[in-house]
């Protein structure tokens, strides 16, 4: 293990608890020359440190993200065994199918603290306030083609993988999650009616191969004003009263990212039957009336059923059956 991460995980494991700097040398086994190169070290990589000279040193709420935290222990098979964190990219998605070109990138997780690019389904861009330390932005390749692992599957397990992990890593802390985490048809996830997490999966062509990009943002300490979306967005901080730690709701969405991906790909009828079960539970658009546009059509009527892999289907006020599919449908 690299000085550098040895420190960052006694660090972040002493939570707002100080150590000494003394204390910190001896169970890093370095010096104190040597240990001033390391702090330095861990501030270039966006980590922010307070010291005391009565208490000592601890690390900053808020943490950055950081690959080799998020990393360690994962536990995943497939997903997240390599993660790379960046201060700014143009697109998290972007960056994830360029990785594709590489040897062993497949599960590659890519993450940044802010885009420039940042883009939403039918060329929408995902929007996320500026400055770091706010919220997730996170892309994962997998190498796989799209008939193994269906885009519209994988978008809908994307977006429940994201609720559950959620809901995981703040139960896993300690909060009292009250927060009724809700799915919207078929990238969104909702809180109280206000959208805190999108989805975009996209399939590239790179190095001759097809490659599926799951791509996802959620609000976690801020969200972007009512004035600049399309629809209302909200955060998890709002609801929660209090600045939240990304790092174990990052960990979270992985492993359940990781369960869903091995699944499809093992037992696909299985997996897609559980995840149509699981997915519905937290939909509240079954029964609901709703207008979408698919395929430059325009259908209003009531939804009577959806399915990760067929899509959504419609009953028209015209009696009629209506299937869209997520590809090419936007729900207005």
């Amino acid at each position: 293990m690299k000085s550098s991460d040895h420190i960052i995980a006694l660090l972040y494991d002493r939570g707002d608890r100080w150590w000494s700097m003394a204390e910190l040398a001896s169970a890093a086994n370095l010096g104190e020359v040597r240990l001033d190169r390391v702090l330095t070290e861990l501030a270039q990589r966006g980590h922010r440190m307070e010291f005391s000279p009565a208490m000592g040193i601890r690390l900053c709420p808020a943490t950055a993200l950081d690959a080799f935290l998020i990393e360690r222990d994962l536990g995943t098979q497939r997903i997240g065994r390599h993660v790379i964190c960046f201060p700014v990219v143009d697109s998290t998605n972007d960056t994830a199918a360029d990785g594709a070109r590489q040897r062993r990138s497949d599960g590659l997780a890519v993450l940044a603290e802010t885009q420039r690019k940042g883009r939403g389904r039918h060329g929408r861009r995902w929007l996320s306030p500026p400055g770091e330390k706010k919220n997730i932005l996170m892309s994962v390749l997998l190498k796989d083609t799209p008939e193994k692992l269906p885009v519209e599957a994988m978008t809908i397990a994307t977006g429940l993988a994201v609720a559950e992990g959620i809901e995981l890593a703040l139960t896993g802390r300690g909060l009292n999650c009250q927060l009724q985490l809700q799915l919207k048809w078929p990238n969104d996830v909702m809180l109280e009616g206000k959208k805190v997490s999108g989805v975009l999966v996209e399939k590239r062509q790179r190095a001759g191969k097809h490659v599926l990009v799951l791509g996802l943002g959620v609000n976690v300490n801020t969200h972007p004003a009512d004035t600049d979306v399309s629809a209302p967005a909200t955060s998890l901080a709002e609801h929660l009263g209090e600045q939240l730690d990304r790092i174990p709701i990052v960990r979270a969405i992985l492993r359940r990212l990781d369960v869903w991906v091995m699944e499809f790909v093992r037992e696909p009828q299985t997996a897609s039957d559980r995840l149509q079960k699981l997915w519905n539970r937290r939909c509240g658009m079954i029964n609901q009336r709703h207008t979408v546009i698919s395929r430059g059509r325009r259908h209003t009527g009531r939804v009577i059923a959806i399915d990760p892999l067929e899509g959504l289907t419609l009953l028209t006020d015209s009696n009629l059956s209506v299937r869209v599919h997520a590809q090419e449908t936007t729900i207005l």
